[in-house]
């Protein structure tokens, strides 16, 4: 059956209309939106009784239109509100995207995470953007960057290559930061980090189960079974993921490690879809993935 010309044009008028709201939407609503991703895990050899609440903050790319002081101290209110035994900050937290109409930088991005309270503590790895975006870094090569300064005025640690040993309800637990795997660019699409796994992995001196904080979840495949749990964000869930795919994914693995939940043996890891945006593909847009706070529920 032959279509009319009207009904072609209704057709296709109809499809910009969609395609505009769903632009709309990706642009300005979305993005604004706030969800607590929730999971409950007891990874091989966990021991009995061992209970702890983790909340992670990953990618806050503080800047606006999307990401303004009043929403990050929002973020912060609702992240107490889920009473986490330990939060966790899993890196990109300046907003220096090239599209951000008003970045804010680490020096006024990190003091607003000083409000989160958790009893065994608030800890922090840093991301790609902190070397990337930090012009003194990229010269120096030293592992200083603004970041470093912003987190030892603000008062939280930075577990880079390093480890802090909680006592949380029912036993001991270790946690782990890694140095950003991507940290220098070193020209034609090469980089070099500053990460240490080994290194790492040897300040735990007991058998108590350890927790990892990575920033990029590229690490995985070489963290061992020795490891509970693996917490990383950077992919940003692909910023845009219908039916559980993402067509654009930062990392050499695509979708295999784009987000959520994923066991590969005995080993656990969790990509958190991150709270802010950058310009993926033209334009800082969110479809299908709101901003999230991660909560894992261990034991």
């Amino acid at each position: 059956m032959a279509i009319g010309r009207r009904t072609l044009l209704r057709g296709v008028a109809g499809s910009l209309v969609l395609g505009a709201g769903l632009g709309a939407y990706a642009l300005a609503v979305e993005p604004l939106r706030l969800a607590v991703t929730a999971y409950a895990l007891r990874p091989a050899g966990w021991p009995e009784g061992l209970r702890l609440r983790v909340a992670a903050l990953a990618d806050l790319h503080a800047g606006f239109p999307h990401m303004s002081p009043e929403r990050i101290r929002g973020i912060v209110e609702a992240t107490n509100a889920l009473r986490p035994d330990v939060v966790v900050l899993l890196g990109d937290y300046a907003g220096t995207d090239r599209i951000s109409a008003e970045p804010i930088l680490w020096g006024d991005a990190v003091p607003l995470m000083r409000g989160l309270d958790a009893p065994l503590g608030v800890f922090g790895v840093l991301g790609n953007h902190e070397f990337w975006d930090d012009p003194g870094a990229q010269r120096r090569r030293d592992g200083r960057t603004l970041a470093h300064a912003a987190f030892a005025r603000a008062g939280i640690p930075l577990l880079e290559n390093g480890a802090a040993r909680l006592h949380a309800r029912g036993g001991p637990v270790w946690l782990l930061g890694l140095g950003d795997q991507l940290a220098y660019r070193l020209g034609r699409g090469r980089t070099r980090g500053v990460d240490d796994l080994p290194g790492t992995l040897a300040r735990i001196d007991d058998d108590a189960p350890a927790i990892l904080l990575a920033h990029e979840p590229d690490i995985f495949p070489r963290v061992p079974d020795r490891v509970a749990l693996t917490l990383c964000g950077h992919t940003h869930g692909g910023q845009v993921r219908l039916m559980g795919y993402s067509p654009v994914v930062p990392s050499r693995f695509g979708n295999r490690y784009a987000y959520g939940h994923v066991v590969e043996g005995r080993r656990h890891l969790v990509v958190s879809g991150g709270l802010g945006t950058v310009a993926a593909g033209l334009l800082p847009a969110r479809l299908g993935l709101p901003p999230e706070i991660v909560v894992v529920d261990l034991g």
